[in-house]
């Protein structure tokens, strides 16, 4: 999710950046960064879905001590993503205020704004990449030497056109039809994206109510695509994005989906709802002048029993379950149910 100009947001035509920094971190070190324990360091903000399918792979896959973690103040200023939350507004291991900095670092003009997820070579302070759409393959695939012992496999070879083909239309309707309907400036634009994301969750739903996930028996990279928008559904896209024919929790099918996924370690652990609230109801100033923060909806939901299991299937197959979140990553009493 990009940074800046966050007035204009509401103001003018939704377009989705595409990631204008796509060198690779991979295993044989081809574009010049090779897969390194400690030496990168992966800067998310928790309130956006793409920089969040990034935390919970790097969790499931259990790359925390491998890849360190920076988390940025949910809300921006114009000059972007900040380390407000950090002592003296600083990334403690970066030493930098704004990831603007490493963009800069790299190339300066550089087109389409500071985004996350981002990662930083932390030796010489410099962003490798904003990929959002690439960073979580990477590392389920290119990071498989330092994956933790009974690590998933999020992208499996056999399986990979059928997750591709599902990751396509979840990204078009649903990942960024939220967005398109939200960032509307007509009427008809708004209607055809609401029309898509709809039609895109019902489609999903009549796949997922014979089979407890996306693709196959286990979660995939597709599930972390999908959970990420429907997480932030009812709290954010349903009222602040005008998505509203009908509430998550009113679909018996993605209702228990979600919550199935929310209730997996490596996926609800990692999601901040004050974080969520906060940077779309007081960022978006062109959406939301007043930036009045709505008190709900009431999160406790999340946790009552789904009855997933009963479709079969288990979320890490042979492997197992990540560990206990890292004391220093927990997310804050407020941020959960």
């Amino acid at each position: 999710m990009s940074g800046g100009g966050n007035t204009a947001y509401g103001r003018k035509s939704f377009q989705r950046s595409k990631a204008h920094f796509t060198d690779r971190i991979t295993a044989d070190g081809r574009d010049g960064w090779p897969v390194e324990a400690g030496r990168y360091r992966l800067v998310v903000s928790r309130a956006c879905p793409w920089a969040s399918r990034a935390v919970i792979s790097r969790r499931l896959l259990g790359l925390e001590d491998a890849l360190s973690l920076a988390i940025a103040d949910p809300i921006q200023d114009d000059r972007s993503w900040r380390f407000t939350l950090d002592p003296d507004d600083r990334d403690p291991v970066l030493g930098i205020r704004f990831l603007s900095e490493a963009f800069d670092k790299r190339e300066t003009d550089y087109p389409g704004g500071v985004s996350v997820p981002a990662i930083v070579d932390v030796p010489s302070g410099e962003l490798v990449t904003n990929d959002y759409q690439r960073i979580t393959l990477d590392l389920a695939t290119e990071w498989r030497d330092l994956h933790r012992e009974g690590a998933p496999d999020l992208y499996p070879q056999a399986r990979r056109d059928e997750i591709d083909s599902v990751m396509a239309d979840v990204y078009e309707d649903v990942n960024n039809g939220v967005y398109r309907a939200g960032f509307a400036t007509g009427q008809d634009e708004y209607e055809g994206a609401c029309a898509r994301l709809f039609r895109r969750l019902e489609l999903l739903a009549e796949r997922l109510a014979g089979q407890r996930y996306l693709v196959g028996d286990t979660i995939t990279e597709a599930d972390i695509r999908l959970f990420t928008t429907l997480v932030r559904f009812d709290t954010v896209y349903h009222g602040h994005f005008k998505c509203n024919r009908w509430k998550l929790t009113e679909n018996q099918v993605l209702w228990a989906y979600a919550r199935d996924l929310y209730q997996t370690p490596g996926f609800g652990d990692t999601v901040d709802f004050d974080h969520i609230k906060r940077h779309y109801y007081q960022v978006h100033s062109g959406i939301n002048p007043t930036g009045i923060v709505p008190l709900g909806p009431d999160l406790a939901g999340w946790l009552t029993p789904h009855h997933r299991q009963q479709l079969g299937g288990s979320p890490f197959g042979d492997g197992t379950p990540p560990g206990p979140v890292p004391e220093a990553e927990r997310v804050p009493a407020r941020g959960r149910p």
